[in-house]
């Protein structure tokens, strides 16, 4: 006979019992659960450094009890006739006293005035004096009859409320007190389990519609307008309270339209960037003919024609610069620099060099140690000078002793390696100098793009440096260049 186990039924409750598992972790773990956990904790916390001084009150009022009942039984024995107690009366008094011996001191002497028949014998006894415990004593004792062993007995001495002026001394078992503390304190453990859940379930709904909810609608906003920036349906919805929650909404709403304004514009920019770069390579088609033509006038025979061919050659090429720079800045980023060891002083030798042959000449001082290396690529730290050297020829056009000074020094901290380049050109104006280093901003020279230098900082800072207007005061500007140092 074939026996078949069906486990499908049993697999589905386990995966039941997982994914419940799974959704109260989740629950615990979360923020509402930590809430609610560290609400009852602290409650809890609060209603045990409580129950101490309460347990060791409770204490010193069970004590006090016996003394009182005690004094009543002590009364009982001075007011006897001749022929004094029996034992049952006897037995009463020390029942109802909870107590084994009873008796009063005298100057210092313990009498007993009852005791029941073979007494305590040999077993432990711990003298208690309430009158000279503080706060603290009472908690360590309160302590010591939770952990006291079975059979010890305690010696209460007290003044009895209702005769102040006589003290009584009264040996209870410690198994009694222990029982009622023990009692008393599940009590107070129910009770505290009761206040801490609802305390903690009021401070929990609290805190969950005062904050919870609003944090959370404002991290479902960012999720959701992170998933779609530019959807407007994912602006969160501002509510009207004026604490710290309803900034962060006011704050959020307005960083989403500024994000969302300016996710517009770079479509826009986009769609103009590519438009712009069409019509730069069409016009660079029509100015390399324009060019071939205003070369052969600038050859003609005629004087007054090759002037004028001269100065269109000029004009065109002029244009060309400009459509070369516009589609040059206009690539998204430049490549990643390639840093090497890369010795300084020959290196602005060539860019020198390279300067001087395509826009004119000028005196040239490079000041920089033969050894002075930087960090940098190669390429990019060419194309930096280069244009700084062109700029500096084309500033000095009108000068009478056109020249170019090059220095160098380390920074403070050794990281960098500060470049200054010097002219002897007019200077930089302050109304020139306030947008130098934007793309397309004023320029010193005619018929400049406004790129360049802009270029040039981009290409400083993939680098790790950066470069500013020092001096901009004529005679001359002077510009510092920063380049990481080697093994900076």
């Amino acid at each position: 006979m074939e026996i078949r186990v069906n486990t499908q039924h049993g697999a589905g409750r386990q995966a039941a019992a997982i994914q419940a598992i799974k959704a109260v972790r989740k629950a615990v773990l979360s923020m509402p659960g930590k809430l609610l956990g560290l609400s009852i904790g602290f409650v809890m916390l609060a209603e045990v450094l409580i129950f101490f001084p309460s347990a060791a009150n409770y204490r010193s009022d069970w004590l006090i009890e016996r003394t009182d009942d005690a004094y009543l039984a002590s009364l009982a024995v001075e007011t006897a006739d001749e022929m004094g107690l029996g034992d049952a009366m006897i037995a009463n008094l020390l029942t109802g006293a909870d107590a084994v011996i009873v008796g009063r001191v005298y100057d210092g002497m313990n009498v007993p005035l009852l005791a029941r028949p073979g007494g305590i014998g040999a077993a432990a006894v711990v003298e208690v004096t309430l009158a000279e415990e503080n706060l603290f004593e009472r908690i360590f004792n309160t302590i010591g009859v939770f952990l006291a062993p079975e059979g010890r007995y305690l010696l209460i001495i007290d003044e009895p409320m209702a005769a102040e002026a006589s003290l009584i001394s009264v040996v209870v078992p410690e198994s009694g007190l222990k029982r009622d503390l023990l009692a008393y304190s599940g009590r107070v453990l129910w009770l505290s389990i009761f206040i801490a859940v609802m305390t903690g379930g009021l401070i929990y709904l609290c805190l969950m519609f005062m904050f919870v909810r609003p944090m959370r609608k404002l991290a479902q906003a960012m999720t959701q307008f992170q998933q779609d920036p530019g959807n407007p349906a994912c602006t969160v919805a501002l509510s009207r309270r004026s604490d710290e929650i309803g900034e962060a909404e006011s704050a959020l709403a307005a960083m989403q339209d500024e994000v969302r304004t300016a996710f517009r514009q770079r479509e826009r920019l986009a769609a103009l960037g590519g438009a712009v770069a069409r019509i730069n390579h069409d016009l660079r088609n029509v100015l390399t003919s324009a060019q071939l033509i205003s070369d052969r006038l600038a050859t003609n025979a005629d004087d007054r024609v090759a002037a004028m061919g001269a100065r269109l050659v000029r004009a065109v090429d002029r244009g060309i610069r400009l459509c070369e720079d516009t589609l040059q800045y206009g690539r998204s980023e430049e490549r990643p620099p390639e840093l090497q060891p890369v010795l300084l002083r020959a290196a602005l030798d060539d860019a020198a060099g390279d300067a001087f042959a395509a826009t004119g000449a000028a005196d040239w001082r490079n000041e920089i140690d033969e050894l002075m290396q930087v960090q940098a690529d190669p390429d990019h730290l060419h194309r930096i000078f280069l244009n700084l050297f062109r700029n500096a020829l084309q500033a000095m056009e009108s000068s009478d002793a056109p020249l170019i000074q090059v220095r160098a020094r380390p920074s403070r901290e050794g990281e960098h390696v500060l470049v200054e380049v010097c002219d002897t050109g007019p200077g930089v104006p302050d109304r020139i100098a306030e947008t130098l280093f934007e793309p397309f901003g004023r320029t010193g020279s005619k018929g400049g793009s406004g790129l360049g230098l802009s270029i040039v900082r981009e290409l400083a800072r993939v680098m790790g440096g950066d470069i500013y207007l020092k001096t901009s005061s004529g005679p001359g500007a002077v510009f510092e260049v920063r380049l990481p140092a080697m093994g900076g």
